[in-house]
């Protein structure tokens, strides 16, 4: 294995011999170690890179046209009396998407006889398997709660009476009569005494439902309504090998919703990750240097993550605590190049993608 200085002839050659697993969705891509390029395929190793996503709800209060008159005409004692928006933090979760470290990236060299060697890789080049498919993270998109938006136009249910009286006043005078008209209607089809009543269930169903409707959307015109949305805001960080203290990663104001970092309208969001892995140094003489170089240039190189807690904490509470992996907390570790000489019996090495480390070995 040597350290990926290749030429770009060689790129080139490597780029021929790729197939994707999908044309229309690439996830991942076979490169072979063919004669083309001398057996030898090049890989990159990951890194950490925390994504935080923020599921945001978004409640919108608009006031109706007769909420001056909802307490003498309907009784109604609080209505909405102002248009506003307001946001509020609903959940907050973390994945750990590791993403290709361009200055962790090597060749590894197979012999020339060895049994149809070849590499799995995601498509930003980051080592999936060797001599064998593997398979990528499966992270699940955000789903949404559904959005409850405001009913129909109340306006295509006003009479013509309604329509073309000369005042404010009137129109709701007219509109509350008509909401309980409505009320009546109901009353007297639950209790059988209407004139008219549905010949079936079908009918009945349909009448009700109708009734309800008109009912929500004309009184809604004196106590207001309400909308309420749902977005998801994503935010990365990505660690180098120093512990996090309460770094703002981004702020929230119940007015404006998520912000930006620098944006003091909104409260921080603290983002904390504190390693846990024990520290040990390495005090190496002239050979022993170079005995580990000639280590890291003979084999597979792959990561041994460490351990960190990772913390979030929003308006002095912690929204998230958990112990995670981080690759650059870690080491490096190296598989030799004489476990994938065995023509009869090619070893295969499964890795995770997210972490470079070693997921499974198959012989």
């Amino acid at each position: 294995m040597k350290r990926a200085n290749i030429t770009i002839r060689l790129m080139l050659m490597v780029m021929l011999m790729v197939t994707t697993s999908n044309l229309h969705a690439q996830k991942t891509i076979r490169v072979n170690a063919v004669k083309a390029n001398d057996y030898g395929v090049v890989y990159t190793l990951p890194k950490s890179s925390f994504e935080i996503t923020l599921l945001v709800k978004k409640t919108t209060f608009q006031r109706g046209d007769f909420y001056t008159y909802a307490q003498p005409y309907l009784g109604i004692s609080d209505p909405i009396t102002e248009n506003r928006t307001i946001y509020t933090l609903e959940d907050l979760s973390i994945v750990n998407k590791g993403i290709a470290d361009k200055d962790q990236s090597y060749m590894i060299e197979f012999k020339d006889k060895s049994f149809e060697p070849y590499l799995t890789l995601r498509e930003d080049g980051v080592i999936v398997a060797v001599n064998s498919e593997g398979e990528l993270q499966d992270y699940n998109e955000t789903i949404l709660p559904k959005s409850e938006t405001p009913d129909l136009n109340p306006r295509r249910y006003f009479s013509q009476e309604t329509l073309i009286a000369g005042s404010t006043a009137k129109q709701a005078e007219l509109v509350a009569r008509q909401i309980l008209d409505l009320r009546r209607s109901r009353t007297d089809i639950l209790t059988g005494e209407a004139e008219s009543m549905p010949p079936d269930g079908t009918a009945y169903k349909v009448v009700m439902d109708q009734i309800d409707l008109q009912e929500k959307v004309l009184t809604g015109l004196f106590t207001g309504t309400t909308a309420v949305e749902y977005l998801s805001v994503n935010y990365s960080v990505i660690p180098d090998a120093e512990d996090i203290d309460r770094r703002v990663v981004a702020r929230f104001s119940e007015r404006l919703g998520p912000v930006d970092a620098d944006n003091l309208a909104g409260e921080p969001i603290y983002f904390s990750l504190t390693n846990k892995t024990p520290s040990v140094e390495l005090i190496l003489n002239e050979r022993e240097l170079k005995k580990l170089e000639d280590k890291l240039s003979s084999g597979l190189v792959y990561n041994v993550p460490g351990k960190a807690t990772l913390v979030v904490e929003f308006r002095n509470r912690k929204l998230l605590e958990n112990e995670v992996d981080v690759v650059q907390f870690g080491t490096k570790e190296v598989l030799a190049k004489r476990m994938f000489g065995n023509m009869k019996q090619p070893i295969s090495v499964l890795f995770y993608p997210e972490l470079g480390a070693i997921k499974q070995i198959i012989q």
